[in-house]
């Protein structure tokens, strides 16, 4: 589909951008937890979720750092009224289905937990994952993005 002419988007736009941008930074930051755990943070964790993280494929690491990381820098080039935006949150959203199809398939991690403690925070990220995308089509089709 063929992109209308370039025009400057709405004022809300560079707002929920700039959301879009923190909420990236979050994950960058529970990425790097995640990454940078010790013994004495993983003694700290109940048993279940001990279990789970030392029970993780090695490729799991790798799509949460996409997913995050593709996020973070498609907010970045939305900021920057990039068209690569676009790519990048299909990319993260990619990700996403992956690496949360794995916990909810692979694991045993609900009947642990309980879907009530394990279900919504997944599909909060992966409805901003949507949104992202969606946002970034939107900008692309307007003309907002170069």
């Amino acid at each position: 589909m063929a992109a209308y002419v370039r025009q400057a988007p709405p004022r809300w736009f560079g707002i929920v951008v700039a959301l879009l941008v923190l909420w990236g930074l979050a994950g960058i930051f529970a990425f790097y937890s995640d990454v940078s755990m010790n013994e004495a943070r993983l003694a700290a964790m109940d048993a279940s979720d001990r279990q789970f993280y030392l029970g993780r494929p090695g490729w799991f690491i790798w799509v949460y750092g996409v997913a995050t990381w593709a996020a973070l820098f498609g907010a970045v080039a939305l900021w920057l009224r990039r068209r690569i935006a676009r790519p990048l949150f299909l990319l993260s959203l990619a990700a996403v289905i992956v690496q949360f199809g794995w916990v909810f398939i692979a694991t045993d991690l609900i009947a642990a937990k309980g879907a009530a403690t394990v279900v919504p925070f997944p599909l909060l990220i992966l409805a901003i994952a949507i949104f992202q995308l969606w946002l970034a089509t939107r900008g692309w089709r307007r003309g907002w993005l170069q």
